[in-house]
């Protein structure tokens, strides 16, 4: 029986601050390419490749930003096809910008509460200095931290607006599908991507399987990212549910292994196919 066929999305040239990108995506082709037969593309290319394959995988392509126009044709031929891709395109969190952190602000969630309009910045935990970022932004682009003064000046609806908190640490959960596989924090918050390994509690993931279950993706990657508040409590930064940075350097080999199985397990689930 001939393999299934994956066409790989990524930006092997894609330079990212305290991370080489390119080496995990090596990494993962290498040990796919046991079960699958696997063709590489940079995303600008995906839309016009996509059609000759069982299904695409976005891993490592960089922001969107950067190639907006590329990314809106390939997603609307892709779900007008029916081309297969994944993670999921029905993903609510990054994958449809930041909306969600407002959405979720709004339900009650234990998220950084987050606005986006003037009139609502004194709903916020009163604070010397906010982060400013943008709706559309990624990777921190355009993110600025400005003093409580000056805050109201820039909330102009194309923003986002959250109190600066004197976190911990910041810790991430990984999920293949709705299966908790690792977690990894940085106990260092001045070097955000020199992780470890974490042992979560089970309040931790209870904590992070909230936000798996809210977006509702079946196959596919989530990373959320959450800090550790001054109270003690888990609050949500980020859900990335388009092409979350697996940090696969920071496990042990048997670790690494073990997340391989989980993709592969996933990807054959989603395509049909007999592992």
């Amino acid at each position: 029986m001939p393999r299934p066929r994956i066409l790989y999305v990524t930006d092997l040239a894609y330079q990212a601050r305290g991370r080489r990108y390119c080496d995990e995506d090596i990494f993962l082709t290498s040990r796919l390419r046991e079960d699958f037969g696997l063709a590489l593309c940079h995303p600008r290319d995906a839309a016009g490749l996509m059609e000759g394959f069982d299904g695409v995988v976005v891993r490592n392509s960089g922001p969107v930003l950067a190639y907006q126009e590329a990314y809106d044709d390939f997603r609307e031929r892709a779900m007008r096809s029916g081309v297969r891709v994944y993670n999921q395109l029905s993903g609510k969190a990054d994958m449809a910008g930041k909306q969600y952190l407002l959405d979720l602000t709004a339900a009650g969630y234990p998220v950084i509460p987050t606005v986006d309009r003037p009139e609502d910045v004194r709903r916020l935990p009163e604070t010397d200095a906010y982060v400013v970022k943008p709706k559309l932004g990624a990777d921190s682009i355009g993110l600025r931290i400005v003093p409580a003064e000056r805050v109201r000046d820039l909330v102009d609806g194309d923003v986002l607006v959250q109190p600066r908190i004197d976190f911990a640490y910041e810790v991430s959960f990984f999920f293949v599908d709705h299966d908790f596989q690792y977690a990894l924090y940085a106990p260092h918050t001045d070097r955000r991507w020199q992780l470890e390994p974490y042992e979560p509690t089970s309040d931790d993931l209870e904590f992070a399987r909230r936000f798996i279950d809210w977006n509702g993706i079946d196959h596919g990657i989530q990373r959320v990212d959450a800090c550790r508040a001054p109270g003690g409590e888990l609050l949500l930064v980020e859900l990335e549910d388009l092409n979350p940075y697996l940090s696969l350097d920071a496990l042990s080999d048997k670790g690494r292994d073990a997340f391989v199985t989980a993709m592969k397990a996933s990807l054959h689930r989603f395509l049909g196919t007999p592992a």
